[in-house]
């Protein structure tokens, strides 16, 4: 049997990611040991009620103690708070992690905020509209990216290790560089809910004006549009700012894309609508054909499925 290539791992926030990746080590890591805290008593009392972890601490310097490797879980923006409060109880030898959307940001200040400390940042790409404790599951990795943005001069055997462990939750897993990742994922995953946030705020204005209408005759584009934008607002918040460059540059391409469709429509121009519907259609192909997301019927999500 291959050794488990963690002991110990302390999840530092527990909401949907952070009770995932808790359920996740303890049906794929045999004998590993988890700690959990949360900044919420609240959640820090639903977790310990419904033994998310081994040991559920009041404080992140009590739960990263002894703990050989440390998952952040918060958002994007209480990153250096959340490293800063648990330093002083970090073991030698231990790596930090994370998953955070965003990755040049957040290595930055965990640079900053951990001086001499072994990081290596993460972003599994799925997730769930939901949020709490509650909200995690095992499963919510299993043939999902993990995508680790190692620092240049990373340890190839604590790389192997953390891969290992991704690899353990049934997640695939890729490395790249941070900057590029922030790039990639602004286009596949924060414009998107950028886009998904904007309308439903426009259907929330004009609900007003259509006397209901708007809600009761939701169709299902719009309703993908509201599981989106059901998001974390605290989590979504600090991504778009955190990876604010990036989502500019796309957002500016958008926009570009957006006036090209418009200008089709005006002049009647069915061909350059036809062209680009199909062209789209052939990506969504793809993406089912790699696995990605489900070709069934509400894309099979009756029970937890989604992405980030």
């Amino acid at each position: 049997m291959t050794a488990a290539p963690f002991r110990h791992v302390a999840v530092i926030g527990l909401g949907l990611l952070g009770s995932s990746v808790a359920r996740a080590a303890r049906a794929g890591v045999p004998d590993i040991v988890i700690t959990g805290y949360d900044a919420d008593p609240a959640v820090r009392q639903r977790a310990h009620d419904i033994a998310l972890a081994d040991t559920i601490t009041d404080s992140a310097a009590a739960a990263v103690a002894g703990a050989d490797l440390v998952v952040l879980c918060v958002p994007v923006g209480a990153m250096g708070d959340a490293a800063r409060a648990m330093a002083p109880s970090l073991a030698p030898g231990v790596i930090i992690s994370d998953v955070g959307s965003s990755k040049a940001g957040v290595a930055a200040a965990l640079a900053e905020a951990l001086p001499g400390h072994r990081v290596i940042p993460a972003h599994p790409v799925a997730g769930t509209e939901q949020s709490g404790p509650d909200a995690g599951f095992a499963a919510l990795f299993r043939n999902r990216w993990c995508i680790l943005t190692p620092p240049s001069d990373v340890a190839p055997d604590d790389l192997a290790r953390l891969v290992a462990l991704w690899e353990a939750f049934g997640a695939r897993v890729e490395t790249m560089d941070a900057e590029h990742h922030d790039l990639v994922l602004a286009v596949t995953s924060h414009l998107p809910h950028l886009i998904a946030y904007t309308i439903v705020g426009t259907a929330s204005d004009l609900e007003r004006v259509t006397q209901s209408e708007v809600i009761k005759f939701s169709a299902g584009g719009f309703r993908d549009f509201t599981r989106i934008a059901a998001s974390d607002p605290t989590m979504w918040r600090d991504v778009f700012l955190s990876n604010r460059d990036a989502v500019l540059a796309m957002l500016e391409r958008f926009n570009r894309d957006l006036s090209a469709l418009e200008t089709a429509i005006r002049a009647g121009d069915g061909l350059a609508l036809f062209d680009h519907f199909t062209r789209t259609r052939a990506i969504r192909r793809s993406i089912i054909a790699m696995g990605q997301d489900d070709a069934r019927p509400d894309f099979g999500r009756s029970d937890h499925t989604g992405g980030d």
